[in-house]
């Protein structure tokens, strides 16, 4: 396991013009690594599923407390408990790992050997989990999952997932398929677009209803009628999305680094520069202003400024 960076002083932060469709020359120029390797990463998993399930089948995660992040193939999504801003859940490829104090020990939870890609809460005690051949619902905060076969999805293959947090509809973008949507708690699915989420691999719901996707392809996209139509507000391949529960302007995005916007998405500016990207990203809702991000450099970050600045968690 790789020792956390060193305190570093965030640069200054430099704004990009979202309505111009494009972003800054400087962050894109500095990322590029990032983004081959991204894009190396996702064509691997492409050709080889079979034998990465079969790994993580084989390949079974240590049961003991670990110090630091937990030494699995891929980081995928964080959730953190609405009460307690220390608790707080991590989605890998081998499983679910839990953590009581704030990211600094970590203990394996649930699901193992499951590609949990996505972690949706849509109420304190309820999530949802999704990825590779898995979508699992847990109604005691993660402790526990059950299987959930829904009508409608064409697969399992689900690589983004999101929760309205106004009127609890679930979104789910189906790997090479598109966007779907369920309005009964998951029982069953419709498609909303085929032009949008077959290459999602961020998602997220503003309180309004607005949509957020980050598209592999075509950037970050943003949608006002349900997933209808669709525009770009950012270009930029994202890994990552998270909305402040409490302020719904101020919108933390991971991929090239971390990247804030504090009105809803119209300009962005790179706050902490991470030459091997950033990954998943969640706010503490009980502490508005806290925000947690895994760094693909196995560094846990966190904020306690509303993502203005970010220390690696020791």
């Amino acid at each position: 396991m790789s020792t956390p960076p060193k305190k570093k002083q965030p640069p200054k932060l430099r704004s990009v013009q979202a309505p111009k469709l494009r972003a800054s020359r400087a962050v894109q120029n500095q990322h590029q690594r990032w983004l081959i390797w991204f894009g190396v990463a996702a064509l691997t998993v492409a050709i080889g599923i079979s034998a990465f399930a079969l790994q993580r089948g084989d390949s079974k995660p240590a049961l003991a407390p670990i110090q630091g992040l937990p030494a699995t193939p891929d980081y995928h999504s964080l959730s953190v408990s609405p009460r307690e801003a220390s608790r707080i859940l991590l989605g890998t490829h081998q499983g679910i790992f839990a953590s009581d104090d704030g990211g600094r020990v970590w203990r394996f939870q649930a699901l193992s050997g499951h590609d949990a890609m996505n972690l949706a809460r849509p109420s304190s005690s309820t999530l949802w989990t999704a990825g590779h051949n898995v979508l699992a619902k847990s109604t005691d905060g993660g402790k526990t999952w059950t299987t959930v076969q829904p009508r409608g999805l064409p697969s399992l293959d689900v690589h983004g997932f999101a929760s309205d947090p106004g009127s609890g509809t679930l979104y789910a973008a189906v790997a090479g398929e598109g966007l779907y949507y369920s309005t009964n708690g998951g029982t069953s699915f419709s498609l909303v677009s085929q032009d949008v989420g077959g290459a999602v691999m961020a998602l997220a719901v503003k309180s309004n209803g607005s949509i957020l996707a980050g598209d592999m392809q075509r950037g970050l996209l943003e949608s006002r009628d349900g997933g209808k139509g669709w525009r770009q507000i950012l270009r930029a391949q994202l890994a990552g999305l998270a909305i402040n529960p409490r302020d719904p302007q101020r919108i933390v995005a991971t991929g090239p680094g971390i990247l804030l916007s504090t009105n809803g998405g119209k300009t962005w500016s790179q706050t902490l520069k991470l030459d091997q990207g950033a990954g998943p990203v969640a706010w503490a809702a009980s502490k508005p202003n806290m925000a947690y991000v895994v760094g693909f450099d196995q560094a846990f970050y966190r904020s306690d400024d509303g993502g203005l600045t970010w220390q690696p968690v020791s």
